[in-house]
């Protein structure tokens, strides 16, 4: 049997702690609230959202959020143990942003809710540019993340599909939302820090890329289908792709149940 000597506990959850502060936390706690102005937990997140916004994850730390409080770094670990706990804390208060549908409304269309589900989960990533590098990294089971998940559990049992694929028709719909929408994050990322709009950036890309002919021979097809977006409004081409790439998902899970239940 292996040995355990020296191995460390893996990380859980800020969410499944159980921390139940001491009285003399407590006390501090309020002695920094005192002297900060109000200083407390909801104000530390919603002041970790703004700034990972603003900056990115890159340039997030407890001491930069510290000096945008106006406090002390110590006045924050008060509130929280750490940036770990910290980040799970903001990464769900970010995600309390999305929409959800009533899951019990027996009258609305299945397809429509996870569409609504869909759409919240793209702006949501695209909105705050740090929340992809998160997602994978916590386990997510925050108060708003889970309701978020269990919403769309009860719509998908209510659209039919068999209970062993329901997990795997979830992950479907959102690991192509995930994708279409980092993609698209990144490539705002690299608009704003180029100083170009979108279309600025791509005709750009376009224009170096039609000096080189032989890349244009061997790729004439794609170089057209990327060259009839620079002529259109590509804010626009994104809604229309993902609509596209959206349907094309929620059609496939509706086949599928429907395959398995004429067998």
């Amino acid at each position: 049997m292996a040995s355990s000597r020296g191995a460390r506990d893996p990380r859980i959850s800020v969410w499944l702690t159980g921390e139940k502060a001491s009285p003399r936390r407590r006390a501090d706690a309020e002695r920094a609230r005192e002297q900060a102005g109000g200083l407390d937990r909801e104000k530390i997140v919603a002041t970790t959202v703004r700034l990972l916004d603003a900056e990115g994850l890159a340039g997030f730390s407890m001491r930069r959020l510290a000096a945008e409080l106006g406090v002390t770094a110590m006045s924050v670990y008060w509130y929280v143990d750490n940036k770990d706990d910290l980040l799970e804390l903001a990464l769900d208060a970010a995600v309390g942003e999305m929409p959800l549908p009533d899951p019990g409304d027996e009258d609305a269309d299945w397809r429509d809710q996870l569409r609504q589900l869909a759409i919240g989960y793209r702006r949501l990533l695209v909105g705050h540019e740090w929340v992809a590098g998160l997602v994978g990294r916590y386990l997510n089971i925050g108060p708003r993340a889970m309701r978020f998940s269990d919403t769309t559990l009860s719509v998908m049992r209510r659209s039919g599909v068999a209970p062993d694929r329901v997990a795997g028709s979830m992950g479907s719909l959102f690991q192509f939302v995930y994708g279409f929408a980092t993609v698209e994050a990144l490539y705002r990322e690299r608009c704003r820090a180029s100083g170009l709009d979108q279309n600025e950036y791509l005709s750009r890309v376009i224009a170096a890329v039609a000096q080189n002919k032989d890349f244009m021979d061997r790729h004439s097809a794609s170089v057209e289908l990327t060259q009839a977006r620079v002529e259109g409004d590509l804010e626009r081409m994104w809604e229309e792709d993902f609509a596209v790439g959206l349907d094309t998902v929620i059609a496939g899970i509706e086949a599928m149940r429907d395959r398995l239940r004429e067998k």
